[in-house]
């Protein structure tokens, strides 16, 4: 399959206007930042006792919806009838915004667990959260540590527990889809799991990075048709990976109009 870097799918995120940036900063993230911090202490509180994940999963789906409330942006998931069908996976998403990840859990229909940066786990509350629930840290600062935390991620597949991920890397500066790395078709063709691509529509546009007011909008989560990984080898994961991030890339740019 050809290489699909030079693609882009690069927008201009429109600037919030002045209502919506002095509502931000006076109403909606006050409101974003109590639920997250109240959230986040009932499911530091709740894992105490849920070592399956499961009631943090549902506080924190319960948080993701609140944040959208605030965010006042309807999501609309597109094939969400691939989702019942589907069973373990890894599921691997564009990554445009802070709001990806509250839509992710809001609208995906099964407890999963995240693949994230290691530092986000020394982050207050958002750390706490993510280290009780079970969210798998992906540590970059040595390629050692990476097998390792990539490791980590297939034992948790072959517990039976689907994984998301971001194989960017981080938030997109300017809308384009960014090269992605292997880490994610890596681990479904270790599982022998499928691979999931999602696409998500309109978060970079609600709050793109190095802006903090939301822009309101209608997104749109669309769910792509999985990819098998029966009979391939780790050989084959950048092969999987640019086929990954061509589908995205076109159902972004199919839907985006």
């Amino acid at each position: 399959m050809e290489a699909v870097p030079e693609q882009t799918s690069a927008r201009i995120a429109k600037q919030p206007s002045t209502f919506w940036r002095w509502t931000t900063y006076l109403f909606l993230m006050p409101l974003i930042v109590l639920a997250t911090t109240g959230f986040g202490t009932v499911s530091l509180i709740a894992g105490l006792w849920d070592k399956s994940g499961r009631q943090q999963h549902a506080i924190a789906r319960a948080w993701a919806a609140v944040l959208l409330r605030l965010a006042l942006s309807p999501v609309e998931v597109v094939h969400g009838e691939r989702l019942k069908t589907l069973g373990n996976a890894v599921f691997a998403s564009n990554h445009l915004s802070y709001y990806d990840t509250p839509v992710l859990f809001a609208k995906l229909p099964f407890q999963f667990r995240i693949l994230a940066k290691a530092p986000l786990w020394k982050i207050p509350f958002i750390g706490w959260y993510l280290n009780r629930s079970g969210q798998v840290p992906i540590d970059q600062s040595s390629a050692r540590a990476g097998v390792a935390s990539l490791a980590r991620g297939v034992k948790t597949l072959d517990a039976g527990m689907p994984l998301v991920i971001f194989p960017e890397g981080g938030r997109t500066a300017d809308g384009a889809l960014q090269a992605m790395v292997a880490g994610a078709a890596w681990m479904a063709i270790k599982a022998q799991v499928p691979l999931v691509p999602l696409t998500l529509i309109g978060t970079y546009e609600l709050l793109p990075i190095h802006v903090y007011a939301l822009n309101p909008r209608p997104l749109k989560l669309v769910v792509g048709d999985p990819i098998s990984t029966e009979g391939m080898t780790t050989r084959d994961a950048e092969a999987l990976t640019e086929r990954l991030r061509s589908v995205i890339f076109e159902t972004y740019v199919a839907e985006q109009g």
